[in-house]
């Protein structure tokens, strides 16, 4: 389905249209206000009662307009709609934006049949829709206000396209002036036009930079990261405001991998593989999409270099850039001998870096000592801390902004540089905006703004390190509704074998005697434990016993774990007791995989014990994982640092929990329209050079 008739309309009419405060009315009036020239030449007024609307013909039907079209609004009941489409078709449209509501919205059985048939509908005439229930559409490098609320239509090009199924999120982004667009949608339902469509339609379009979306959930996976891989490749930033952070789970989990690790998990580990920039509310969406549109380019690297007029500000620039992991690197040699000769004496050249007051007077004086900081060797992106408030009581806010401006102009400066004000106290639009002209964006206060350069590091030291053209996705191919059925722990290590994950030797004894006789073959001490797909957790039934020294604590402890397990789990299928050599002692660590019905398997990865418990310390990856993913997700995990050698520990085998992590991955891609989920705990990992042993195992499908 092309949405360019749709969303680029040459002509189109407006049936509905009325001078009434209703969705037609408020259609026509930003027409008016916004695409005068073009009323009555390529926008028709349509409305059976009216001859005229605002003083602009009105046509009595859609057949009646001069010429074909290529889009229809349609600002009329619900029960007209389908009607008007095929009129629409007739005269040669493509899209429509319909703004009725009352369809599967509702709930109600009679209003979810009406959505199935203006889908098919739509299908049959070709017709691309908006909506239903939708405000509609801004198209600002057209001039197109093709909405049905009467909000801030922009009047300055911009580079940011906003696709959100809520009008009011629309409404609020516009409203705040923050942000210059080139796209506003909000698509309502979303039921034959998606939300993904919109977003891919943005990823292709040259007038837009930065792609910026409210999500509740998405409906087709396989199109999304697809679309999510396009836009990588196009290095076409993607900012996502997705909610459900909050949800505790869309399933009852078997495992502690499946307890670890929901839905929101799931898209928070999709976005972290294709570069989606998320973000936690609108102010946040907002203001990051305007520093990456206004900025020339993006910058070359992550290190950032703080310049700020006072100690205050620079001791809070040196604590919340901390706080959001910003690097700072030190000044490079020659760095500092130059600032010597241009800052006070008793200025200390670190990084973040108090000027001192004294220049910030003097526009001259301030740009010539920000062009060696910026220009250093050590830095990729500069911050300078200028709160630009109502009225110029602080004449240095006059000069820093000036010497920014002066070092842009004269291009004695190409890195990205950010203004980032102490607090928010009102702006003056005019340095603002001289500011913005230049490529220099100033940013949200304090807290937001180093976010929002922390935000920006991590998508570009993304791009940097990733192999986008190779990046990989297992979504299911259909949804498995199917009876979950457990593999016993010695089936579950048998599979996992074939993938490389290495598994102790283990027999599976099927009597007291045939115990005995394994037991000799197999070496003291020993692991007994209850073999059955029916008990998971063998602990809690009695059906673990560890230590095993002797031929008469093989017998006590058979006997242990079937009397107990029975009376646990009478109606358990037991297949015997799985005995295997005591592995010596190494790191907890927790491996798993979830399968998200909708996004795929998750690999995941966290320190067992306390750590998995309470501290709920993990990683997940989508799957497959290339090993510097694997390797990414164990530096991440807060306790790396004990496996790097802490305080005297060895250093533990990382090599080769990492080539698990991408053994599993290969496995669960296998297994993606079968697999539930799966669990290795605990994994041993052992010092350096001595490998990884999986001590437990447990895997569910659906049959």
């Amino acid at each position: 389905m092309n949405l360019t008739k749709l969303l680029k309309p040459e002509k189109f009419a407006i049936i509905g249209a009325t001078e009434k405060e209703t969705y037609g009315g408020f259609a026509v009036k930003l027409m008016e206000l916004h695409a005068a020239d073009r009323l009555e030449k390529d926008i028709y007024l349509v409305n059976p009662g009216r001859d005229q609307v605002f003083g602009h013909k009105c046509y009595r039907s859609v057949a009646d307009c001069p010429s074909d079209i290529d889009m229809v609004i349609i600002a009329t009941a619900k029960k007209t709609v389908p009607d008007l489409l095929r009129q629409s078709a007739a005269k040669g449209a493509k899209g429509a934006v319909v703004f009725a509501a009352g369809y599967g919205e509702t709930g109600k059985p009679e209003d979810k049949a009406a959505e199935q048939d203006l889908k098919a509908l739509c299908k049959e005439l070709d017709i691309a829709l908006m909506g239903p229930n939708c405000a509609g559409y801004i198209n600002v490098p057209d001039s197109i206000p093709a909405m049905g609320f009467m909000t801030t239509v922009p009047h300055k090009r911009g580079h940011v396209g906003l696709v959100s199924q809520s009008g009011m999120i629309c409404t609020l982004l516009l409203d705040s002036g923050k942000t210059d667009f080139s796209y506003v949608i909000s698509c309502g339902n979303s039921k034959i036009v998606e939300v993904i469509d919109y977003i891919d339609f943005l990823v292709d379009d040259e007038d837009t930079k930065v792609i910026v979306s409210y999500i509740e959930g998405v409906t087709n996976p396989q199109k999304f990261v697809s679309i999510l891989k396009k836009a990588a490749l196009k290095k076409k930033p993607v900012i996502l405001l997705k909610i459900g952070r909050s949800e505790k789970g869309s399933k009852s989990a078997s495992s502690h991998t499946g307890s670890l690790s929901g839905s929101d998990a799931a898209f928070e580990a999709i976005f972290k593989k294709y570069g989606v920039i998320r973000v936690d509310d609108l102010e946040d969406l907002a203001s990051l999409a305007n520093m990456i549109d206004t900025i020339p380019a993006l910058p070359k690297g992550d290190r950032v270099v703080s310049l700020n007029g006072s100690g205050g500000e620079n001791g809070v620039a040196c604590d919340v850039g901390a706080m959001y992991n910003i690097n700072y690197p030190d000044f490079s040699e020659q760095g500092k001998e130059a600032l010597k000769g241009v800052l006070a004496e008793f200025a200390t050249i670190n990084n973040p870096l108090d000027t001192t007051a004294d220049i910030c007077y003097d526009t001259d004086q301030f740009a010539d000592a920000a062009e060696l900081i910026i220009n250093d060797e050590n830095f990729d992106m500069a911050v300078v801390g200028i709160t630009i408030v109502n009225e110029l009581t602080d004449l240095c806010v006059k000069h820093m902004s000036e010497g920014l401006i002066k070092l842009r102009k004269e291009g004695r400066v190409t890195k990205p540089i950010f203004v980032i004000p102490a607090v928010e106290s009102g702006r003056m639009p005019e340095y603002v905006q001289r500011l913005k002209e230049v490529g220099i964006p100033v940013t949200a206060p304090c807290s937001y703004g180093y976010k929002h350069i922390a935000k920006l590091a991590q998508y570009v030291n993304w791009l940097k390190e990733t192999d986008i053209d190779s990046l990989e996705a297992a979504i299911p191919e259909t949804e498995n509704t199917g009876r979950k059925a457990a593999l016993s722990e010695h089936s579950s290590k048998e599979l996992l074998k074939g993938y490389g994950i290495p598994v102790p030797d283990e027999v599976v004894a099927t009597s007291e005697e045939g115990a005995v006789a394994h037991a000799k073959e197999l070496g003291f001490p020993l692991v007994m434990k209850v073999e059955s797909a029916d008990i998971l957790h063998k602990t809690d039934a009695g059906g673990v016993k560890l230590n095993i020294r002797s031929e008469e604590e093989v017998r006590a402890a058979y006997q242990a774990i079937m009397k107990s397990c029975v009376q646990h789990c009478p109606n358990a299928k037991i297949n015997g007791i799985l005995m295997q050599q005591m592995l010596k002692s190494g790191t907890e660590v927790i491996v798993g995989v979830t399968n998200d019905p909708a996004l795929g398997p998750m690999v995941l990865c966290g320190m067992g014990g306390v750590f998995t418990e309470v501290f709920k310390d993990v990683s997940l990856f989508p799957a497959p994982l290339s090993r510097a993913d694997a390797l990414k997700m164990i530096q991440s995990l807060k306790a790396f640092k004990m496996m790097t050698g802490y305080r005297g520990q060895p250093k533990l085998d990382v090599d080769a929990l990492a080539q698990l992590l991408v053994n599993v991955g290969r496995f669960a891609v296998d297994h993606a329209n079968d697999l539930v989920e799966m669990d290795i705990n605990p994994v041993f990992v052992y010092p350096e050079g001595e490998g990884v042993a999986a001590a437990d195992a447990l895997v569910i499908l659906r049959e």
